[in-house]
Protein backbone atom coordinates (compact mmCIF):
# COMPACT_ATOMS: atom_id res chain seq x y z
CA UNK A 1 0.00 0.00 0.00
CA UNK A 2 1.19 3.48 -0.89
CA UNK A 3 1.14 6.22 1.87
CA UNK A 4 -2.41 7.72 1.12
CA UNK A 5 -4.05 3.93 0.90
CA UNK A 6 -2.00 3.78 4.71
CA UNK A 7 -3.60 7.13 5.82
CA UNK A 8 -7.08 6.10 4.26
CA UNK A 9 -7.26 3.11 6.06
CA UNK A 10 -5.01 4.16 8.88
CA UNK A 11 -8.52 3.64 11.75
CA UNK A 12 -8.78 0.05 10.18
CA UNK A 13 -4.97 -1.10 10.16
CA UNK A 14 -4.40 -0.16 14.31
CA UNK A 15 -7.30 -2.76 15.20
CA UNK A 16 -6.25 -6.09 16.27
CA UNK A 17 -7.40 -8.74 14.04
CA UNK A 18 -6.82 -6.54 10.70
CA UNK A 19 -3.45 -4.70 10.69
CA UNK A 20 -1.99 -4.01 7.55
CA UNK A 21 -1.77 -7.77 6.62
CA UNK A 22 -5.67 -7.75 6.84
CA UNK A 23 -5.99 -4.59 4.92
CA UNK A 24 -4.14 -5.94 2.04
CA UNK A 25 -6.46 -8.69 2.08
CA UNK A 26 -9.81 -6.65 2.13
CA UNK A 27 -8.38 -4.96 -1.36
CA UNK A 28 -7.71 -8.35 -2.89
CA UNK A 29 -11.56 -9.17 -1.70
CA UNK A 30 -14.07 -9.30 -3.98
CA UNK A 31 -17.85 -9.02 -2.47
CA UNK A 32 -20.79 -9.10 -4.64
CA UNK A 33 -23.68 -7.33 -3.48
CA UNK A 34 -27.43 -8.49 -4.90
CA UNK A 35 -29.78 -6.05 -5.03
CA UNK A 36 -28.58 -1.74 -4.65
CA UNK A 37 -31.32 -0.76 -2.44
CA UNK A 38 -32.67 -0.14 1.14
CA UNK A 39 -29.81 -2.59 2.37
CA UNK A 40 -27.79 -3.00 -0.65
CA UNK A 41 -27.37 0.80 -0.30
CA UNK A 42 -25.63 0.91 3.16
CA UNK A 43 -23.63 -2.44 2.20
CA UNK A 44 -22.13 -1.24 -0.44
CA UNK A 45 -20.82 2.19 1.11
CA UNK A 46 -19.10 0.67 3.60
CA UNK A 47 -17.33 -2.11 1.84
CA UNK A 48 -16.40 0.86 -0.62
CA UNK A 49 -14.91 2.63 2.42
CA UNK A 50 -13.17 -0.57 4.01
CA UNK A 51 -11.41 -0.60 1.15
CA UNK A 52 -12.92 -4.40 -0.66
CA UNK A 53 -10.94 -4.84 -4.00
CA UNK A 54 -13.64 -5.64 -6.09
CA UNK A 55 -17.17 -4.70 -5.61
CA UNK A 56 -20.04 -6.25 -8.17
CA UNK A 57 -23.05 -4.70 -8.10
CA UNK A 58 -26.34 -6.43 -9.34
CA UNK A 59 -29.47 -4.50 -10.12
CA UNK A 60 -31.73 -4.49 -13.17
CA UNK A 61 -34.12 -1.54 -11.75
CA UNK A 62 -34.27 2.57 -12.21
CA UNK A 63 -33.74 4.91 -9.75
CA UNK A 64 -37.32 6.14 -8.54
CA UNK A 65 -38.96 9.09 -5.94
CA UNK A 66 -40.34 6.11 -3.78
CA UNK A 67 -36.63 4.81 -3.44
CA UNK A 68 -34.59 8.29 -1.72
CA UNK A 69 -36.83 8.24 1.34
CA UNK A 70 -34.28 4.77 2.18
CA UNK A 71 -31.82 4.44 -0.49
CA UNK A 72 -28.88 6.46 0.33
CA UNK A 73 -26.73 5.83 -2.75
CA UNK A 74 -28.27 7.81 -4.78
CA UNK A 75 -29.85 11.58 -4.52
CA UNK A 76 -32.84 13.63 -6.62
CA UNK A 77 -30.50 13.90 -9.52
CA UNK A 78 -30.17 10.32 -9.94
CA UNK A 79 -33.77 9.78 -10.96
CA UNK A 80 -34.46 7.85 -13.83
CA UNK A 81 -30.73 6.50 -14.07
CA UNK A 82 -30.09 2.84 -14.14
CA UNK A 83 -29.30 2.11 -10.09
CA UNK A 84 -25.63 0.38 -11.18
CA UNK A 85 -24.57 3.18 -12.70
CA UNK A 86 -25.14 5.95 -10.19
CA UNK A 87 -24.13 3.72 -7.28
CA UNK A 88 -21.09 2.97 -9.21
CA UNK A 89 -20.62 6.85 -9.88
CA UNK A 90 -21.08 7.37 -5.72
CA UNK A 91 -18.77 4.42 -4.76
CA UNK A 92 -16.09 5.81 -7.19
CA UNK A 93 -16.33 9.04 -5.99
CA UNK A 94 -15.91 7.83 -2.66
CA UNK A 95 -12.80 6.00 -3.06
CA UNK A 96 -11.33 5.27 -5.89
CA UNK A 97 -8.70 2.76 -5.30
CA UNK A 98 -11.65 0.15 -5.55
CA UNK A 99 -13.04 -1.55 -8.66
CA UNK A 100 -17.02 -1.82 -9.20
CA UNK A 101 -18.34 -4.38 -11.36
CA UNK A 102 -21.93 -3.44 -12.38
CA UNK A 103 -24.58 -6.19 -13.87
CA UNK A 104 -27.70 -3.57 -14.68
CA UNK A 105 -29.91 -6.91 -15.16
CA UNK A 106 -32.29 -9.02 -13.17
CA UNK A 107 -30.94 -12.21 -11.61
CA UNK A 108 -32.14 -15.56 -13.25
CA UNK A 109 -31.38 -18.75 -13.59
CA UNK A 110 -29.64 -18.04 -16.85
CA UNK A 111 -26.96 -15.81 -15.38
CA UNK A 112 -26.65 -16.45 -11.53
CA UNK A 113 -23.68 -18.89 -11.33
CA UNK A 114 -21.54 -17.04 -13.84
CA UNK A 115 -22.17 -14.18 -11.80
CA UNK A 116 -21.42 -15.02 -8.37
CA UNK A 117 -18.47 -17.74 -9.38
CA UNK A 118 -16.20 -14.85 -8.97
CA UNK A 119 -16.51 -13.38 -5.78
CA UNK A 120 -15.40 -14.72 -2.21
CA UNK A 121 -18.69 -13.10 -0.45
CA UNK A 122 -22.28 -12.72 -1.36
CA UNK A 123 -24.63 -10.51 0.51
CA UNK A 124 -28.44 -11.02 -0.34
CA UNK A 125 -29.76 -7.50 -0.59
CA UNK A 126 -32.96 -8.36 -2.31
CA UNK A 127 -36.33 -7.36 -1.58
CA UNK A 128 -38.45 -10.52 -2.93
CA UNK A 129 -38.25 -14.30 -2.21
CA UNK A 130 -38.04 -15.32 -6.00
CA UNK A 131 -34.49 -13.80 -5.87
CA UNK A 132 -33.82 -14.89 -2.52
CA UNK A 133 -33.78 -18.68 -3.21
CA UNK A 134 -32.17 -18.75 -6.10
CA UNK A 135 -29.49 -16.84 -4.79
CA UNK A 136 -28.98 -18.69 -1.49
CA UNK A 137 -29.61 -21.69 -3.80
CA UNK A 138 -26.51 -20.79 -6.15
CA UNK A 139 -24.13 -19.82 -3.21
CA UNK A 140 -24.46 -23.19 -1.78
CA UNK A 141 -23.79 -25.09 -4.89
CA UNK A 142 -20.58 -22.93 -5.72
CA UNK A 143 -19.59 -22.76 -1.90
CA UNK A 144 -19.64 -19.05 -1.59
CA UNK A 145 -20.59 -17.40 1.88
CA UNK A 146 -23.68 -15.87 1.73
CA UNK A 147 -24.74 -12.84 3.94
CA UNK A 148 -28.61 -12.54 4.09
CA UNK A 149 -30.79 -9.97 5.15
CA UNK A 150 -34.59 -8.91 5.08
CA UNK A 151 -36.42 -5.90 6.47
CA UNK A 152 -39.94 -5.16 6.94
CA UNK A 153 -42.02 -2.17 8.47
CA UNK A 154 -39.66 -1.26 11.53
CA UNK A 155 -37.74 -4.93 12.13
CA UNK A 156 -35.15 -6.57 10.10
CA UNK A 157 -33.15 -9.98 10.48
CA UNK A 158 -29.81 -11.16 9.26
CA UNK A 159 -28.45 -14.33 9.03
CA UNK A 160 -24.94 -15.65 7.48
CA UNK A 161 -24.46 -18.73 5.88
CA UNK A 162 -21.30 -20.98 4.46
CA UNK A 163 -22.58 -24.18 2.76
CA UNK A 164 -21.62 -27.21 3.79
CA UNK A 165 -20.59 -25.77 7.35
CA UNK A 166 -24.03 -24.10 8.73
CA UNK A 167 -27.49 -24.69 8.15
CA UNK A 168 -28.76 -23.46 4.64
CA UNK A 169 -31.43 -21.30 3.91
CA UNK A 170 -33.81 -24.03 2.92
CA UNK A 171 -33.55 -25.10 6.91
CA UNK A 172 -35.32 -22.18 7.76
CA UNK A 173 -37.88 -21.95 4.88
CA UNK A 174 -37.63 -25.67 3.24
CA UNK A 175 -40.02 -23.81 0.04
CA UNK A 176 -41.01 -20.31 -1.32
CA UNK A 177 -44.46 -19.02 0.35
CA UNK A 178 -47.32 -19.28 -1.62
CA UNK A 179 -48.65 -16.10 -3.73
CA UNK A 180 -50.67 -13.45 -2.34
CA UNK A 181 -49.06 -14.38 1.63
CA UNK A 182 -46.35 -12.39 1.85
CA UNK A 183 -46.95 -8.34 1.93
CA UNK A 184 -44.10 -6.03 -0.39
CA UNK A 185 -42.40 -2.89 1.38
CA UNK A 186 -45.08 -1.09 -0.69
CA UNK A 187 -47.59 -2.98 1.30
CA UNK A 188 -46.27 -2.75 4.97
CA UNK A 189 -43.99 0.24 4.54
CA UNK A 190 -39.97 0.15 5.73
CA UNK A 191 -38.15 2.88 7.60
CA UNK A 192 -34.66 3.65 6.05
CA UNK A 193 -33.13 3.87 9.25
CA UNK A 194 -33.82 -0.04 9.92
CA UNK A 195 -32.41 -0.44 6.09
CA UNK A 196 -29.00 0.85 7.04
CA UNK A 197 -29.13 -0.92 10.52
CA UNK A 198 -29.27 -3.87 8.36
CA UNK A 199 -27.43 -3.53 5.37
CA UNK A 200 -24.23 -2.03 7.79
CA UNK A 201 -24.64 -4.91 9.70
CA UNK A 202 -24.51 -6.67 6.32
CA UNK A 203 -21.20 -5.17 5.73
CA UNK A 204 -19.93 -6.05 8.78
CA UNK A 205 -20.17 -9.78 8.79
CA UNK A 206 -18.79 -9.82 5.21
CA UNK A 207 -15.92 -8.19 6.37
CA UNK A 208 -15.47 -10.64 9.48
CA UNK A 209 -15.96 -13.47 7.08
CA UNK A 210 -13.22 -12.40 4.52
CA UNK A 211 -10.57 -11.45 7.33
CA UNK A 212 -11.78 -14.63 9.77
CA UNK A 213 -12.29 -12.56 12.67
CA UNK A 214 -14.94 -12.50 15.44
CA UNK A 215 -17.87 -14.47 15.43
CA UNK A 216 -20.38 -14.68 12.43
CA UNK A 217 -24.51 -15.10 12.75
CA UNK A 218 -23.92 -18.61 11.66
CA UNK A 219 -26.47 -21.08 13.13
CA UNK A 220 -28.17 -18.14 14.58
CA UNK A 221 -31.01 -15.19 13.67
CA UNK A 222 -30.09 -11.98 14.52
CA UNK A 223 -33.57 -10.25 14.74
CA UNK A 224 -34.05 -6.55 15.15
CA UNK A 225 -36.61 -4.39 16.66
CA UNK A 226 -36.14 -0.71 15.68
CA UNK A 227 -39.37 0.24 17.41
CA UNK A 228 -38.46 -1.32 20.59
CA UNK A 229 -34.38 -0.59 19.78
CA UNK A 230 -33.67 -4.38 20.44
CA UNK A 231 -31.98 -7.87 19.14
CA UNK A 232 -32.81 -10.70 19.72
CA UNK A 233 -30.82 -14.18 18.72
CA UNK A 234 -32.63 -17.42 17.48
CA UNK A 235 -30.94 -20.35 17.48
CA UNK A 236 -30.63 -22.22 14.24
CA UNK A 237 -29.86 -25.65 13.26
CA UNK A 238 -29.31 -27.80 10.13
CA UNK A 239 -32.15 -29.72 9.33
CA UNK A 240 -31.90 -33.29 8.03
CA UNK A 241 -34.73 -33.40 6.22
CA UNK A 242 -33.93 -30.18 4.23
CA UNK A 243 -34.53 -30.46 0.62
CA UNK A 244 -30.92 -28.46 -0.51
CA UNK A 245 -28.57 -29.72 2.25
CA UNK A 246 -30.30 -32.61 4.52
CA UNK A 247 -29.56 -36.11 4.64
CA UNK A 248 -31.51 -36.96 1.48
CA UNK A 249 -31.15 -33.76 -0.64
CA UNK A 250 -34.09 -33.30 -3.63
CA UNK A 251 -32.62 -30.52 -4.80
CA UNK A 252 -29.76 -30.60 -7.12
CA UNK A 253 -29.42 -27.47 -9.22
CA UNK A 254 -30.52 -23.39 -8.08
CA UNK A 255 -34.50 -23.21 -8.60
CA UNK A 256 -36.21 -19.95 -9.67
CA UNK A 257 -39.73 -19.82 -8.65
CA UNK A 258 -42.08 -17.15 -9.53
CA UNK A 259 -43.43 -16.23 -5.81
CA UNK A 260 -46.04 -12.98 -5.95
CA UNK A 261 -46.12 -10.59 -2.71
CA UNK A 262 -49.74 -9.59 -1.90
CA UNK A 263 -50.73 -5.91 -2.71
CA UNK A 264 -52.97 -4.55 -0.69
CA UNK A 265 -55.59 -2.54 -2.49
CA UNK A 266 -56.64 1.26 -1.86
Amino acid sequence: MDTQQMLRYSRQIILDGIGVAGQKRLLESKVLVIGAGGLGSPALYYLAAAGVGTIGIADFDLVGVSNLQRQILYSTADLGEKKTRAAAEKLTALNPDISINTYPQRVTIDNVLKIIAHYDVVIDAVDNFSARFLVSDSCFFLKKPLVEGAVTGFEGILMTIRPGITPCYRCLYPEPPEDGVMPSCADTGILGMVTGTIGSLQALEAVKLLLDIGETLTGRILSFDGLKLSFREIPWRQRSSCPLCGDHPLIHDPVEYDVKCHIKKI
